[in-house]
């Protein structure tokens, strides 16, 4: 427990000093050797790039109203190689476990889907709603996981505007 929050706090921290440093605005992405490439909105900012194994991408999703100020909405893809479906199905095993020890966790009220999560959990004190989808592609383990306040002052358009964005890179990883 301890270690997701000091994560989440050394993410806010991160985006947060990224910034008031200037970053990159995401665009078009390559991960895997190219074997998986999407496109973020173009207010997205790339805030984490790591490369190896596991290869991660992190995208804040810029929310200006006062939630903004005190939350950080995410978008993160995780690529990480299994060889086959057992090592694919392990590896969502893994990252389900995780997830059902969030504080607060609980399963959204929507229909099931095949390797899709949908959940709202604690982060720092607020209520964020997650979605977490899974690919098992050329030997990796894709994760899309997308995470936001669960309520935005930023409004419906804002939420849609989001959402519309993990459709989006959702329907590329395919």
């Amino acid at each position: 427990m301890s270690f997701l929050r000091t994560m989440s706090s050394s993410i806010i921290a991160l985006a947060a000093t990224l910034l008031l440093a200037g970053t990159l605005h995401a665009a078009d992405i390559s991960m895997a050797n190219g074997s998986v490439q999407f496109h973020t909105p173009d207010d997205w900012v790339d805030i984490l790039d790591t490369q190896g194994d596991p290869e991660v991408h992190v995208f804040q999703v810029p929310d200006t109203s006062a939630t903004g100020k005190v939350s950080l909405s995410r978008v993160t893809v995780t690529v990480k190689q299994v060889g086959d479906i057992s090592g694919f199905q392990q590896y969502v095993s893994t990252s389900s476990a995780k997830a059902l020890a969030l504080p607060g966790y609980k399963a959204a009220a929507v229909p099931p889907r095949p390797n899709t999560f949908v959940y709202t959990a604690q982060e720092s004190g607020a209520q964020y709603s997650y979605s977490e989808r899974y690919w098992l592609k050329d030997g990796n383990a894709i994760q899309l996981r997308c995470l936001r306040p669960s309520e935005s002052a930023a409004g419906p358009a804002w939420k849609a505007a989001f959402e519309k964005g993990c459709d989006g890179i959702a329907a590329k990883l395919k």
